[in-house]
């Protein structure tokens, strides 16, 4: 599948989400006893599921990315307090 139609079918599917959650919300908020949301609620709740939704979306396909591309491989951790191989015996005795 050509990476624009992947793109766009994300975003339709994040889409979708975000209007079949508002919709849900909404539904249980009338069940519990609250008011009709006003359209300014609907914008509110339906620009803020979508965020949610995307940004998600975002921070897993990075993860991901990071993953297969292998970079958190790269990361230099010798100069990183907690290692065991650069704790000194002065240390050990504060622990104890």
């Amino acid at each position: 599948m050509p990476r624009l139609a992947r793109l766009l079918w994300s975003v339709g599917l994040a889409c979708a989400i975000a209007g079949g959650a508002t919709l849900g919300l909404a539904a249980l908020w009338r069940a519990i006893g609250g008011g009709a949301l006003t359209i300014h609620g609907w914008i509110a709740m339906g620009l803020g599921i979508l965020g949610t939704v995307g940004l998600s979306w975002v921070l897993m396909s990075l993860a991901f990315r990071s993953d297969r591309e292998g970079w958190d491989d790269r990361v230099d951790n010798s100069l990183d307090p907690g290692r065991e191989e650069n704790r000194s015996k002065d240390d050990d005795d504060l622990i104890d």
